[in-house]
């Protein structure tokens, strides 16, 4: 894990896009502060700007670097959620704007993966995360299942967990309003 760590730290130091396992499913990730790293990402996943992705934080506490307001409801719902869960939140701020939804939000999922910890600690900035396929093609259960044309796409392909064939599913997806109001957007 230490090596698969220092090489995905030089690619997204650099601008560029890995592949790499989350607690969910197999992502395409990059700086969620540059603008040309993300744009790759669309490119990759040849997916309409318009469709906003998500970041990866390796701690609840950073949310209230990337949010401009966090709605109390919110540690409760992070406290007592099963499974991995993203929450999207209004107001989004130092990140790339075009991260951020054209209402202004943002979706931010704590990760439960060893990997992703270390490496977003390392970071030191959030990480984009979103399925390793192109939009609109099945996700991705596990490192097998994904395509070719993406594996040829990234910078770099993380080795950590690609011999595991469990197959993961996608987070729960709420929508959380300033006044603490609840959309499920994905159970």
């Amino acid at each position: 894990m230490k090596v698969d760590i220092e090489k995905a730290l030089e690619v997204l130091k650099n601008g560029g896009v890995i592949l790499y396992p989350t607690d969910t499913i197999w992502g395409l990730g990059c700086d969620a502060t540059n603008l040309e790293a993300i744009e790759k990402i669309y490119k990759i996943k040849q997916r309409n700007d318009q469709k906003s992705l998500l970041i990866l934080l390796d701690n609840p506490g950073k949310i209230a670097s990337y949010v401009q307001e966090i709605p109390e409801i919110t540690w409760d719902l992070i406290d007592l959620s099963e499974k991995p869960l993203t929450i999207i939140y209004s107001d989004a701020k130092n990140l790339a704007p075009n991260l951020i939804a054209d209402d202004g939000s943002i979706g931010i999922r704590i990760p439960d993966d060893p990997f992703c910890q270390r490496l977003i600690q390392r970071f030191k900035k959030p990480l984009v995360s979103t399925s390793a396929n192109i939009s609109g093609d099945k996700a991705p259960g596990n490192f097998t299942e994904i395509s070719q044309e993406i594996l040829d796409l990234v910078d770099y392909i993380v080795e950590w967990r690609q011999d595991d064939y469990t197959k993961s599913q996608a987070s729960s997806i709420l929508k959380l309003k300033n006044n603490g109001e609840i959309t499920i957007i994905r159970e």
